[in-house]
Parts: structure tokens; C-alpha cells; sequence
């Protein structure tokens, strides 16, 4: 991995130096091409330096560790060890994903739809759950996030909750955070302090570019509009200003309340709906010229259950990969870059090998 990693780093210079040529600043099309390596190569050199100076570090501090007495100073020195210790492991999680080639979609707007499924008012909660984990995860890669749709529960949480998120390598990240997610917990209104199992479903789709956007005839649209509700009747409009779309050929629907005025709500609705066409189009593509599923990892399919969340145990487990973490509180709370990071570097190579 080090020759590779050295080859990147001077890749890099010769694309530092090539990004100071007029005649490169004048193709528009190349610049933008270089740009773009140019961030993904200083990535790698960055977290590669980082990982050798931490690393150095770890080894310094083992060695004044065999060789310290007093008893106060070793506890600090173990301690920066562990710090060091978790700092190496995710470093090198790190640099793994950034040694998987891009492609071309990393960069994409990504919506992600989540919904309660099994659980009732439990599934609910543990949708809102996962928005504000994957909102803490998006605040520390950098990225913004907007809410295009949802529909609060009676009992708190969200019956469903549509938002789109935009930055650097967001749908790399997240695009295999699509299927079913299980959580094991108990409920708070459960009197006898018995383990529920619930579940959520998750769809990651790539907003679609003006390119990519499906025709659609007016005349197959059903628009209908309604005053908007919230749970406990908040939010709750005086003017038919929700906005219901359905396209009729496909049954396929989008909805939009957030917004107080009509037309924004009928554009985000809109959005969302067109995402889901182009994603069905894709999918049928796809599904023509693939015949094995494992072709077809990542598509967003729901029905598969992919990842269960225990809460007594504080447990994750990734049931695609096999990765067990316990260190669910960390998770919750935005740590996701291990979880999606090894996903990414897996089905990298399980791509590689299906081509071989």
C-alpha cells in the first residue's frame, strides 16, 4: 500500500503543476478534471502524513511506557496510547476508502427516504433517531442537508422523513445505506423492561441532473392539495398549501407539507418524484442487463435486511460485511465513517472480483 500511496503523492505534484498552466485554466473541462483529482489526491497525502505522524507518536509513547516508574505519568501515556491507538485504526479506515477509485457519482446530491416499518410507534422513534444520526454524520463530513418531506407520528418520531444531502463523496458514503434497519431496544412505555424489535426502511436515491430528469406528461400527473398537519396539530395550515403528486402510469407518489407556500411545496414534491422515476428507470436498465443480484448491490433496494441496531448490548452489526461494533452510542451519535467506509472498500472489491 505504501509504493501506491507514493505514486499518489507524486501524481499530485504533477497535477499541482499542471493546474498553474494558462492553457489548462482555460479548458474548463480539464480544469474541473484535475480539480477534482487534485482534492482527491491531497485527501490521501493528508490522511497518509496524518498516519505516519500518529503512528510515530504511538511508537514513541510505547517506549517511554516500558521505561517510565512513576505511576502518574504512566496512566497519562496510556491513556494518549488508546487515543492514539483509535486514531491509527480510523486513519487507516480512511485511507483504505480514499484508495478506491471515484466514480462518477460520488459527488451526487443524494435523498434519502427513511419510513417506519414493523414496531408501530417504536419504528417511528427510531426513524427520528436515525435522521439526527445521519444529520450529526453529515455536520462532520461537511455536507448540508435540506428536508424535502416528512410525516410526523402521533407518538413522536416520523411515520416517514425525505430530505436531500449535498457535499463531497456524500453519495459514496451513503450509497449503501439502503435496505432494512433493525433495532432492538426497549420502549420507553414498556412497563416490564422487555427487548422490542422493530423496523425502518431506507431508500438512498441520486437526485436526478436536468440531463437525467424523466419526461413527464402533465396529463399523467394527479395533483392533489390539502392543508398541511403535524403531529398534535402543529403546523397546521389555514390554506390548502400540502401538495400530493402521483404519477399514474407507475403509481409512484411524493408528497410535500413543509413548506407554507404552495408552489414550494409542489417543486419539492416534484424533486423527490423525479428522483424516484429516474431511479425506477435506472433500475429496470440495470435489471436488463444484469441477471445475478449480486450485480445489483446498491440499487436501493429495501427489502433487504441489512443492518441491526441492539441497544442493551450497544451493539451494531452490519449483516452484509459482517462487522460487529460495540460502540452503538458513538454510532448513533454520527460516528458512522467506519461503517460507511468499509462498505464502500468492500464492494469495491467484490466488484473487482465479479469482473474478473
Amino acid at each position: 500500500m505504501k509504493e501506491k500511496i507514493l505514486q499518489y503523492i507524486d501524481r499530485l505534484h504533477v497535477v499541482e503543476e499542471a493546474l498553474g498552466d494558462p492553457e489548462v485554466v482555460q479548458d474548463q473541462a480539464k480544469f474541473r478534471e484535475l480539480t477534482q483529482e487534485h482534492s482527491r489526491l491531497n485527501g490521501i497525502k493528508a490522511t497518509w502524513d496524518g498516519l505516519e505522524s500518529a503512528k510515530q507518536q504511538l511508537k514513541d509513547n510505547e517506549e517511554m511506557l516500558r521505561q517510565e516508574a512513576d505511576e502518574e505519568f504512566v496512566r497519562v501515556l496510556e491513556d494518549d496510547i488508546a487515543g492514539l491507538t483509535k486514531t491509527v485504526h480510523d486513519l487507516n479506515i480512511r485511507l483504505e476508502n480514499l484508495l478506491v477509485p471515484p466514480d462518477p457519482n460520488d459527488n451526487r446530491n443524494t435523498i434519502m427516504e427513511l419510513r417506519a416499518g414493523t414496531g408501530g410507534a417504536e419504528a417511528a422513534l427510531f426513524v427520528a433517531n436515525c435522521v439526527r444520526m445521519y444529520k450529526l454524520y453529515a455536520d462532520f463530513m461537511g455536507w448540508n442537508y435540506e428536508l424535502l418531506s416528512c410525516t410526523p407520528s402521533e407518538m413522536g418520531g416520523f411515520k416517514e422523513y425525505v430530505m436531500v444531502l449535498s457535499g463531497p463523496n456524500v453519495h459514496r458514503q451513503l450509497k449503501y445505506e439502503a435496505g432494512t434497519h433493525r433495532v432492538q431496544r426497549v420502549p420507553e412505555t414498556e412497563a416490564q423492561g422487555r427487548v422490542h424489535t422493530s423496523a425502518i426502511t431506507v431508500a438512498v436515491l441520486t437526485e436526478p441532473s436536468r440531463e437525467e430528469v424523466v419526461d413527464v406528461d402533465e396529463r399523467d400527473l394527479r395533483i392533489d392539495t390539502f392543508r398541511s398537519s403535524g403531529a398534535g396539530g402543529q403546523h397546521v395550515n389555514t390554506t390548502d398549501s400540502a401538495v400530493r403528486i402521483t404519477h399514474i402510469p407507475t403509481g409512484i407518489v411524493a408528497a410535500c407539507q413543509e413548506e407554507r407556500s404552495q408552489h414550494k411545496n409542489r417543486e419539492k414534491a416534484m424533486r423527490f418524484l423525479s428522483a424516484k422515476l429516474a431511479e425506477q428507470k435506472r433500475l429496470e436498465e440495470e435489471r436488463a442487463r444484469a441477471s445475478t443480484r449480486s450485480a445489483q448491490v446498491g440499487t436501493g433496494d429495501r427489502s433487504e435486511r441489512i443492518r441491526t441496531y441492539n441497544f442493551p448490548q450497544n451493539r451494531l452489526t452490519d449483516h452484509r460485511i459482517n462487522l460487529t461494533l460495540y460502540s452503538l452510542e458513538q454510532v448513533m451519535n454520527g460516528e458512522l465513517e467506519e461503517v460507511t467506509s468499509t462498505l464502500v472498500k468492500h464492494f469495491h472489491h467484490q466488484k473487482l472480483m465479479e469482473a474478473e
